[in-house]
């Protein structure tokens, strides 16, 4: 069990769901939001979700230059595509700038997203809105794959994607999970899917459990911050790129303190 991440960490975030309707924008999307099940809806859930993914997404984006340039690109010992990246979760958690870390940081944001479209008015919506969402990350993870891995044939894209389709299944479970059981089962689900269960981090050293519960930490702040909101207000409030005091997606000093406090 990692000792760092102990239930105290859920305990500073409570578990408030006050979805908010006071905002000017919350108050308007009441008025001129369509009926759950319809083409109206459906076509709102596309648009809306494809904005919620580009924040998703865009938390530990990276680039691999070496493919414009056509000349070798490095990898890791098992042979990934290791790009360049900017974000905290590079710069500070010291995960690898690869496919693999980008689709899991990227599922991890999902995720807390689709704790709060949960509590959308019908199943119906719950429905459509998840379904666009991971359609959006299929469409974004098979144009990386192309653009920025030289990955030229479709069938072995789309057996990546099933691949990845079957990841996401197992992570709603693995964090549905932790959530109600508490931080050491949720920290231990982050550690499988963030650090691939390694006992060592990619510098090779052992890993530092201080960091795990760092993200931890994080989601719960993420979780508590989106549960006081209003799902129209989601996308002016997310923030873009994983830069620090973006948004609710993002680096901040508190979710670090609190993880360094509960080691």
């Amino acid at each position: 069990m990692p000792p760092a991440c102990r239930n105290s960490l859920s305990s500073s975030f409570g578990p408030t769901r006050l979805y908010s309707q006071g905002s000017p924008v919350s108050r308007l999307a009441r008025n001129v939001s369509p009926r759950p099940g319809t083409a109206a809806e459906t076509y709102v859930a596309y648009g809306m979700t494809q904005k919620l993914f580009e924040a998703c997404s865009s938390q530990a984006d990276y680039k691999v230059p070496q493919i414009a340039q056509k000349v070798p690109v490095p990898t890791t010992e098992a042979g990934e595509h290791l790009g360049v990246g900017e974000s905290w979760w590079y710069q500070e958690l010291g995960l690898r700038p690869t496919f693999s870390t980008w689709s899991q940081v990227t599922f991890l944001h999902m995720y807390l997203l689709t704790v709060r479209l949960r509590a959308l008015p019908s199943r119906d919506s719950v429905q459509t809105y998840s379904r666009h969402l991971i359609d959006h990350f299929s469409h974004n993870a098979e144009h990386r794959m192309d653009v920025l891995h030289d990955l030229g044939s479709r069938a072995i894209r789309n057996k990546y994607l099933k691949d990845l389709f079957i990841q996401w299944r197992g992570i709603l479970a693995a964090y549905d999970e932790g959530l109600v059981k508490g931080d050491a089962v949720l920290g231990a689900a982050v550690w499988r899917n963030l650090w691939k269960a390694s006992p060592t981090g990619p510098d090779g050293q052992e890993i530092d459990w201080t960091k795990v519960a760092w993200v931890v930490a994080y989601m719960r702040r993420v979780l508590s911050e989106l549960s006081k909101m209003n799902e129209a207000d989601l996308v002016f409030a997310l923030g873009q790129g994983g830069a620090k005091d973006s948004g609710i997606f993002g680096y901040s000093e508190v979710d670090k303190k609190l993880a360094q406090a509960s080691g």
